[in-house]
């Protein structure tokens, strides 16, 4: 039997290797792939999970998405959290939503949706006292269905260190 260390090694390398295999057919139960998506996280996130909260609120437009310092007086996670956010913000407006995928899997619910509708819903950048957050708007009822899809995937995935709104 392999070691979580290992699942999570072999799942990341997949998924930088280009391979087909979605980390959730390596990985049996929640824990371990909350744990797994934790060891992706970091390569991609440049803020401690264990020091920050992602919160996502889904709503009839859209959603938002908020990083926040668990810790508001950390300023190093607050100006991590509005780096990365600010970045991401700037390549989901373009389509481009590589980072969620390394981190989730390529058939994360709602990403090949979100990939394919980018031009067809808003993204906004804001800074929080705490953190940082994303709004997505739309009016198309198959991207709103989309963004909650993605909101609800990442939820599990990060167990712990999320939480709805």
């Amino acid at each position: 039997m392999l070691s979580r260390r290992a699942i999570g090694l072999l799942a990341a390398g997949t998924l930088i290797g280009g391979g087909a295999i979605a980390a959730v057919a390596l990985v049996g139960d929640d824990q371990t792939r909350q744990e797994a998506v934790a060891e992706r996280g970091a390569q991609v996130m440049p803020f401690s999970l264990d020091a920050t909260t992602h919160v996502f609120d889904a709503t009839a437009t859209g959603g938002t998405q908020r990083v926040v310092a668990d810790d508001p007086r950390d300023r190093e996670q607050v100006r991590l959290v509005r780096e990365h956010l600010r970045e991401e913000a700037t390549a989901f407006q373009r389509g481009d939503f590589a980072d969620p995928a390394a981190i989730h899997g390529q058939s994360m619910p709602g990403l090949a949706d979100l990939r394919a509708g980018y031009e067809r819903f808003t993204v906004r950048y804001r800074d929080l006292p705490d953190g940082a957050q994303i709004d997505y708007r739309t009016d198309d009822p198959s991207l709103v269905a989309a963004i909650s899809d993605w909101f609800e995937a990442q939820l599990g995935d990060h167990g712990a260190d999320a939480h709805p709104r």
